[in-house]
Parts: structure tokens; C-alpha cells; sequence
């Protein structure tokens, strides 16, 4: 179970630094997948299925499901079309392919080794998770919501358009007055267009 437990560690450490390092999107995305997948490994590993059953169903699951959604709406055109032909390349999958293969090796040879066993080692129930984390660890669950709503409103924040100041929609004309910017000053004199009644 330890080997189990450390093999996860390392796939989860090695497919997280491949995520943070990579240019491409889709490509951070997939070893992002792999980790979480490697994460509920090690969560198997100590005897917790609930969670682990969670975590791939919550993160590698919907939240990886919207992320992906999202990178297929920010299609760029025919410049996105051809960057895209480009990442279909069979090599490409090679790394995520293999992480999993070691990660779906460790799954399988833990279940075998529970049923020879005959336990699985302190396993933990819904039950038990729930008056830990409403009992003693009531104080971090409701920080961790409120890091979670100040992550919203950073993004929400940080993904608003720019608004220009006041002072910055003005030029100043030649006599020094403020006028619009754009070159949308009427000038004295002009008159109305020629269309105007």
C-alpha cells in the first residue's frame, strides 16, 4: 500500500509540473487530468474511497468537462484551426498515456491486493467523513469557502473589461480646453450636416 501511495505521489508531482510548464491549453489540460486522476489514487491509497471516488468525479470529471467547454469557446479562427491541427500529433498523448497506464496499473493492483487480503485497510465511510468535517474541521471547511469566494471575485475582477478613466476620454485642443477624443469635436461655425433639416 505504501509503494501504492508514493507511485501516485510522483505521478501527481511529475503530471502537475508538466501542467504548469506547458504553452499549450489543451496540453496543460490533459496532465492536469492526470493529476487529479493520480491525487484520488493517493487518497485510495490511505483508505479513503469516498474521497477519491469524489475527486474523480467532481474535478477530473465536471470541473475538467467545463474547462474543456471553455477552451473550445475561445476559438481564435483560422489560426486556432491550424494551431489545433498541429496538436493532433500522435506524440502528443505519449505523456499522459503513460501516467495513466501507471495509474490504472496501481488501481488494479490494489483492488486485486484487497480482496486477497480481505480488507482494505481502514477504510473510511460517508458517515465518518461527514462528522469530521462538520465536527472538528468545521472552522477549516468554512475558511476554505470563503478562500473559494474570494477566488470568484479575484476572477470576476480580473476579467472585467478596462474602464478608462474620466480624464483620459478628453484631449486637450489647441487653446487648452478639454474636447472628446476620437475627433468628434464639432467645431464652431461648422454647422449641421448636410443631411440635418
Amino acid at each position: 500500500m505504501e509503494a501504492a501511495f508514493y507511485i501516485a505521489a510522483i505521478v501527481a508531482i511529475v503530471s502537475t509540473a508538466l501542467t504548469i510548464t506547458r504553452l499549450n491549453a489543451v496540453h496543460a489540460l490533459l496532465y492536469l487530468i492526470v493529476s487529479l486522476l493520480a491525487v484520488a489514487v493517493v487518497f485510495y491509497a490511505m483508505g479513503a474511497p469516498l474521497v477519491a471516488a469524489l475527486e474523480v468525479i467532481i474535478y477530473a470529471g465536471a470541473i475538467m468537462v467545463l474547462f474543456v467547454f471553455v477552451v473550445m469557446m475561445l476559438n481564435l479562427g483560422k489560426r486556432a484551426a491550424i494551431t489545433e491541427g498541429q496538436w493532433m500529433q500522435e506524440n502528443i498523448w505519449v505523456g499522459p498515456v503513460l501516467l495513466s497506464a501507471v495509474l490504472i496499473a496501481e488501481v488494479v493492483y490494489l483492488i486485486l491486493r484487497a480482496r486477497l487480503t480481505g480488507s482494505a485497510g481502514g477504510v473510511v465511510d460517508p458517515k465518518q467523513v461527514g462528522l469530521a468535517l462538520y465536527g472538528p474541521y468545521l472552522i477549516g471547511v468554512e475558511l476554505s469557502s470563503m478562500l473559494l469566494l474570494g477566488a470568484l471575485v479575484g476572477a470576476c475582477h480580473l476579467g472585467r473589461p478596462v474602464l478608462e478613466k474620466a480624464e483620459d476620454r478628453y484631449d486637450r485642443n489647441s487653446d487648452g480646453a478639454r474636447a472628446p477624443s476620437g475627433g468628434n469635436l464639432i467645431r464652431a461655425g461648422a454647422g449641421r450636416p448636410p443631411d440635418a433639416p
